[in-house]
């Protein structure tokens, strides 16, 4: 069974995600890579969804989940701090059935305020090339290619965006 809807029930709503949650983004995760053709059981096995409280919110950053009217996660977005300056978009997901809604740049817009709010002055991410979608997300926020390579199997482009105070 998956833990991603096929339909919706209501508008979704974010809030803060707990160890509870790990599950259900892996699943997020592993259905969206293999969407797009991407090795999906690497993407799920990444070490920061063992823990999630630890690896985000213990270290300064936030994990949030965005959540049908029934609870299940059909979107996610994480904020990893890289060091007291930048921080790091990460597990930026969601389900096919909200593209194209407006959710995507409400979860960035969000990521963005978090870590201008927690005082970061840049964010960079690190991405595949299949998710144009993401991309050109990212793109219209701002974000531009850097010459840095990403450290990931899945990832072959990275991008930052310079925070305006």
């Amino acid at each position: 069974m998956s833990a991603v809807p096929d339909g919706l029930a209501s508008a979704p709503v974010r809030r803060p995600a707990t160890n509870a949650d790990r599950a259900a983004v892996r699943a997020l995760v592993a259905q969206v890579l293999a969407e797009y053709g991407l090795d999906s059981a690497r993407g799920a096995r990444d070490a920061d969804l063992d823990d999630l409280e630890a690896h985000y919110w213990a270290r300064g950053g936030r994990f949030d989940v965005l959540c049908d009217g029934a609870g299940r996660v059909v979107g996610s977005v994480g904020l990893l701090p890289l060091d007291a300056t930048r921080a790091e978009l990460r597990k930026m997901y969601l389900v096919p059935a909200l593209r194209g809604q407006g959710h995507g740049r409400a979860l960035l817009s969000h990521a963005l305020a978090e870590a201008r709010r927690l005082g970061f002055g840049r964010v960079e991410l690190e991405t595949a090339g299949a998710l144009v979608e993401a991309i050109a997300l990212y793109r219209r926020f701002g974000f531009e290619p850097t010459a840095q390579a990403p450290g990931g199997s899945t990832c072959d482009r990275s991008f930052a965006l310079d925070l305006q105070p």
